[in-house]
């Protein structure tokens, strides 16, 4: 009896490599000088606009916050008394608990603005800023 070996239909095997470029595609390689166009494709999704690029800048250079501090230093002396300002000045911000480092340049306005001016500064900064944005502050001499 006579064994008939049954072959199995060919499959399509890929070529090994990058696939063959259209005519277009290689006419625009040869004229830019790069290698393919789907290696620009590839690495287009790196390309950002000016505006994406500013904002991260200003994301990783934490700006809002900077701002916020900015701002706090600069209505401090607009918004409380001129003899309050003139000895207590605002010197830090922490971000995380939302605290405003005040330096004092003596006791006795140190112990005045603690014991009787506190409460209204913190409202007074609170209600321009936001209870979250400046949650306590912190006297100390300097």
């Amino acid at each position: 009896m006579l064994h008939v070996r049954m072959i199995p239909p060919r499959r399509y095997i890929p070529p090994l490599g990058p696939p063959r470029l259209s005519p277009r595609e290689r006419v625009l390689a040869t004229w830019r000088g790069a290698k393919t166009v789907r290696d620009e494709k590839v690495h287009a999704w790196r390309e950002k606009t000016a505006g994406q690029l500013v904002a991260t800048l200003f994301k990783e250079l934490r700006m809002d916050r900077r701002q916020a501090e900015g701002e706090i230093v600069r209505t401090w002396n607009t918004l409380l008394d001129p003899n309050i300002t003139a000895h207590a000045q605002p010197t830090g911000y922490n971000h995380k608990t939302g605290t405003l480092f005040v330096n004092v340049d003596n006791s006795v306005w140190l112990s005045e603005i603690v014991r009787y001016r506190r409460k209204e500064i913190l409202d007074r900064l609170q209600h321009t800023f936001g209870k979250e944005t400046v949650a306590r502050i912190s006297f100390r001499i300097g």
